[in-house]
């Protein structure tokens, strides 16, 4: 059988292209979201790529629900050689003292805990084996924080804190751990970041030539295949007009 990989959040923009992406170079795959039909229809295109495919429906800040799909998967499924914890996203550009607390918690429970909970889940089972991959996707806000980034840029800079103590941790197998931290990338981020104004989602990417899920989705790849003694720790990825988190060049 093929290598497996599982991605999290794999029905838009960064989660779709890596498992497009993957699925290309091989590897049989295990797509989770919340949305079943996205979710039905990405696995009849990699279907047709020749590889194997399972779809898993749960939203990685149930926590049960997840541990039952893992613990759920058939026997031949449960050896996963790459975990990408891609599902999360943005909520709100408030100020911090004007922040919406529901907006709060989804953030915390998908980017932080949700991660936690896959990667507890599945890296055990690499460590046994001593060897597997996990690629968390971070981002440029958890480098230093923006205006109005507050609690999204806290969000990622915990994922980095994560990746950089779960390498430590696994540094006596052969077990690699990479964080990709994209830039401005044109997805359904910002419509999602603005509960759904898709005029202030444009306003996002104006003046600029923004990264593509297929772009990060390249990246990954580049970690993943990359020789067994060689582990990509960190890869920031910008649009070239983009300096930084906050520095952007528009015209």
């Amino acid at each position: 059988m093929n290598k497996i990989a599982l991605v999290t959040g794999a029905t838009s923009g960064i989660g779709e292209a890596c498992a497009r992406k993957l699925a290309m170079i091989g590897y049989n795959m295990i797509i989770t979201g919340r949305r079943a039909e996205r979710l039905d229809a990405l696995a009849r295109e990699l279907s047709a790529l020749g590889v194997g495919v399972i779809t898993l429906e749960f939203d990685v800040r149930d926590r049960e629900a997840a541990t039952a799909a893992i613990n759920g998967l058939p026997p031949e499924w449960q050896e996963i050689d790459v975990l990408v914890n891609n599902a999360g996203g943005a909520l709100g550009l408030e100020p911090e003292y004007e922040g919406n607390y529901e907006d709060w918690d989804t953030m915390i429970d998908a980017n932080v805990k949700g991660l936690l909970t896959m990667t507890r889940l599945i890296v055990p089972g690499m460590v046994k084996r001593d060897r597997g991959h996990v690629v968390n996707i971070g981002s440029v806000a958890g480098d230093a924080a923006y205006a109005n980034g507050n609690v999204y840029c806290a969000t990622k800079a915990a994922v980095k804190a994560l990746s950089d103590g779960l390498r430590i941790d696994v540094a006596h197998t052969k077990v690699r751990v990479t964080n990709i931290k994209p830039g401005l990338v044109e997805t359904n981020f910002s419509v999602i970041r603005f509960h759904g104004d898709k005029e202030k989602a444009d306003n996002v990417y104006k003046g600029i030539q923004p990264l593509t899920g297929t772009d990060i989705a390249e990246c990954v790849a580049f970690a993943v295949c990359a020789p067994a003694h060689v582990q990509v720790a960190e890869m920031l990825v910008l649009a070239t007009h983009q300096a930084s988190g906050s520095v952007i060049h528009r015209e």
